[in-house]
């Protein structure tokens, strides 16, 4: 065992945490949590076991899966095979979907061996130790893990979101922080996706998408969006069957295998869906249908694309050969790529840069996030008010964001550690001020020449891994902040997109539209920006229009 592991074995405090990992790029989330007597694995997204595995003694009591994406789940099998006396508890839906990563078993045998939760439910799994789960939106099943370990003295709550947003997607509500407002977590480990980035309103997200997708169509431009089994397929389907410019069209969508396996176990599911849901799926199907149009079909070989009508929709597997479908003789393509700051791909990029070369085809990419934003991230930490929170599942310098905020580091005591790094987590009344953080600011020099003014930087701006992505188009945009000069990149998405925020309406739902906004405050008593000084294009759940 090493050293750290046996640090974490001896600690003598109540509450500690030693992450396996904490979701930097690929590497997947896996928390151990120590409450008390009692070790508690949160996640297994690790590809390799082996520090999990070196003892024979078991790693935890307990583990719980927040969801059924990969990089939380893909080492549970392996977990469960070393030590099959663990409990793994999770969600319903969460355990009907853990199959797809392990195609080569029955569904029977992986969901044996997974303990089902009911939701806003405690149950005791220990002594003094209760467990509650919470819908954490993100995926049908996702799930926020609130543990209460009971001492002679006091209570000591801690409250793991997993991947979580607070909007509503269409097959999934967001989580509701009115739901989460009484629990008063002492500690809160929440994810860190999009660090301090705000983003549009998810339907003008899902406006722009389908906007773009129809433009695509009508010119005779059939459409393919590679995405992950799990998730932003089905949201996308569900989008193309629901959205006016798409109802009633004359229009094949084909879905391969992967992704329309998850179709399936969805529509085995579907009282577990909102009501919305439920009530569209009564008056037509959800997913597969060929007598309804637009025409939703499963695509089991690329050759039945030739059968259906031109130009299509195609949904694919985001590690499938996509070049299978960008045949010439089938017209001309659009690959849609989405934008996700854990593994940004750039239009120029392998495996795109060479299709670009390929007169019939297109590169671009789209935003439809499935995580929280960073207004909504610290939203959701002032409603809760917890002493510690521990930043995972994000880019470094997105994280480091996150814990350098002046209305954060002010409250709360803040960690954003790496894999392998034991946090004390001791719960008392004395506030640790956090270490400083390094600077991220960069000093250049101004010259105007002429007509034009040129800003110099020093090159070492380009080593932080954000500025691939500023500087993808080689074009910016500049506007005041109070007496600051602020600099945005412009992303291709923005510039091949006819409504970017630059042409934002004006009847975006948007603080700026809200009743409630006066003089850049928010004074809606049960907002919980109530008071704040808010930004014009910000958003809550309490939003009420002017009109």
């Amino acid at each position: 065992m090493s050293k750290r592991l046996t640090e974490f074995s001896e600690h003598q405090a109540s509450l500690s945490c030693f992450p396996y990992g904490v979701g930097h790029g690929d590497e997947g989330v896996c928390l151990l949590v120590r409450m008390g007597p009692h070790r508690i694995l949160l996640d297994c997204g690790l590809n390799d076991l082996q520090l999990l595995q070196q003892e024979k003694t078991p790693p935890a009591e307990f583990v719980f899966c927040t969801h059924a994406h990969a990089d939380h789940c893909r080492g549970l099998l392996s977990l469960h095979k070393a030590f099959p006396q663990i409990p793994i508890y999770t969600s319903e839906i969460t355990a009907k979907l853990l199959p797809l990563h392990w195609q080569e078993l029955p569904a029977t045998k992986i969901t044996s061996w997974c303990q089902i939760l009911p939701w806003r439910s405690p149950v005791t799994i220990a002594e003094n130790l209760t467990v509650e789960l919470f819908p954490a939106g993100h995926l049908p099943g996702a799930a926020a893990v609130a543990l209460t370990y009971q001492t002679a003295k006091r209570s000591y709550k801690l409250l793991y979101t997993g991947d979580f947003s607070v909007s509503n997607f269409q097959l999934v509500e967001g989580l509701s922080i009115e739901a989460l407002r009484g629990l008063a977590p002492d500690i809160l480990i929440i994810e860190g996706s999009y660090g301090t980035i705000r983003h549009p309103h998810r339907r003008q997200q899902e406006k722009q998408l389908m906007e773009r997708i129809n433009r695509a169509i009508i010119s005779g431009v059939s459409v393919l969006l590679p995405v992950p089994p799990i998730g932003l397929g089905q949201e996308i389907l569900k989008l193309l069957r629901s959205h006016h410019q798409f109802t009633g069209r004359d229009l094949d969508i084909w879905v391969e295998e992967t992704i329309a396996r998850a179709c399936d176990i969805y529509l085995e599911l579907l009282e577990q869906f909102p009501l919305s849901v439920q009530n569209f799926a009564k008056h037509q199907s959800l997913f597969w249908d060929e007598r309804v149009c637009p025409r939703m079909k499963k695509l089991t070989t690329s050759k039945h694309i030739v059968s259906g009508k031109l130009p299509c929709v195609v949904i694919s597997d985001r590690i499938a050969d996509i070049a299978q479908y960008l045949q010439p003789e089938w017209k001309n393509w659009l690959i849609l790529l989405p934008e996700h700051p854990q593994e940004y791909i750039s239009p120029n990029s392998e495996p795109f840069f060479s299709l670009r070369n390929l007169t019939h085809v297109e590169v671009e990419t789209y935003l439809l996030a499935e995580h929280n934003d960073g207004c909504n991230t610290t939203q959701l930490i002032h409603n809760l008010r917890p002493q510690h929170i521990l930043f995972v599942h994000g880019l470094p310098n997105y994280l480091v964001e996150l814990t350098g905020l002046e209305e954060l580091r002010n409250r709360y005591q803040l960690h954003a550690p790496n894999a392998g790094t034991l946090v004390d987590l001791p719960i008392g009344d004395r506030f640790i001020q956090p270490a400083t953080l390094p600077p991220t600011h960069y000093q250049g020099e101004l010259n105007e020449i002429d007509s034009s003014i040129t800003i110099t930087l020093p090159d070492t701006i380009n080593s932080d891994s954000r500025w691939t992505k500023f500087a993808d188009t080689g074009l910016i945009e500049a506007r005041w902040q109070g007496e600051e000069l602020v600099l945005r990149g412009i992303s291709q998405r923005e510039l091949l997109s006819q409504n970017s925020e630059a042409k934002m309406s004006t009847d975006l739902d948007c603080c700026r539209t809200c009743r409630f906004y006066h003089e850049q405050h928010c004074w809606n008593q049960i907002s919980p920006l109530y008071g704040f000084k808010v930004t014009p294009e910000g958003y809550c759940p309490v939003f009420e229009s002017r009109e």
